[in-house]
């Protein structure tokens, strides 16, 4: 006669004994550790320009050059705050940003639409490759006195000028992007039936947009360089480049230096507050990077 051991758990209870056993880590908890982690960061990014800032500061003190020349962040400071009192440093960022804006949507939209057909359309890729081949790596300072003799001063060539410079970087990087797209993601689309129009839409754009995005960020930071330098060829009336250029005429180095930093701080935020935005609401959203 077999005796009756003790009930067995069944498998469910025993998962269920093992999930309570497994600590879960409050979500508070993960909330804080990932604020400590962003601070940590902006901590380590902010030393190197403490580091810079004292660096300055000792060489001013030392009197390496002239104070003329070389002022100090308080005269800097100064100098900053009596500009974007009086309306002057506004002014001048307002112009230098619709330049920008309007230079760099025109190379966006021609460099998208010719790298996505140079990348799709093979004849369309040997006629033209060569030619931005070759344009690639000229600067676009270069073609600064070409084009005041063909579209004279002002803003028109210097938005023409930013278009023409920056869309070739957009187009290397488009083109490159639809050529990375994987072969056995477009057989895969046409063998569920989907038409030439689906697979681009659905395949073909979606593949590409890490490099297009890669594209679109350089190409921004060309132009906002390439502006800077034009405005001080171009005779704009106003911009950031023309203040520094008007300032070193009369050795004004602390509105120099004031606006030189307000150029670094709007790139930066360009950089940060646009393109990693875009980036988090696409392709780190669907997974394709890592944020």
């Amino acid at each position: 006669m077999t005796s009756a051991g003790p009930p067995r758990e069944s498998n469910g209870a025993a998962a269920e004994d093992g999930a309570a056993a497994t600590p879960q880590v409050p979500r508070q908890h993960a909330t804080s550790g990932a604020a400590m982690s962003r601070l940590g960061t902006m901590a380590t990014g902010s030393l190197a320009f403490v580091v810079m800032a004292l660096a300055w500061q000792a060489a001013v003190w030392a009197g390496v050059f002239p104070p003329k020349l070389f002022p100090g962040l308080a005269a800097v400071a100064e100098a900053f705050v009596r500009l974007t009192g009086n309306g002057t440093m506004v002014a001048a960022a307002a112009a230098t940003l619709f330049r920008l804006v309007f230079g760099f949507a025109l190379a966006a939209v021609a460099g998208i639409v010719v790298g996505l057909l140079m990348g799709r359309v093979q004849w369309i890729e040997d006629a033209l490759l060569p030619v931005v081949s070759f344009m690639y790596p000229i600067p676009g300072i270069a073609y600064a006195p070409l084009f005041v003799l063909w579209f004279g001063l002002g803003d028109v060539p210097a938005i023409l000028l930013v278009a023409v410079a920056t869309s070739f970087t957009v187009i290397i990087n488009t083109w490159k992007g639809v050529k990375a797209v994987k072969p056995i993601w477009v057989r895969a689309a046409q063998g569920m039936g989907a038409g030439e129009r689906a697979i681009f839409a659905k395949v073909i754009l979606p593949g590409s947009l890490p490099y297009v995005l890669t594209g679109l960020r350089l190409g921004l930071a060309s132009a906002w360089r390439i502006l800077v330098a034009v405005e001080m060829l171009m005779s704009v009336t106003r911009g950031l480049g023309w203040l520094i250029f008007g300032s070193q005429q009369f050795l004004n180095t602390d509105v120099m230096l004031a606006t030189i930093g307000v150029i670094g701080v709007v790139g930066m935020l360009l950089e940060r507050q646009v393109f990693m935005r875009l980036e988090k609401a696409t392709v780190v959203r669907w997974g394709m990077m890592s944020a």
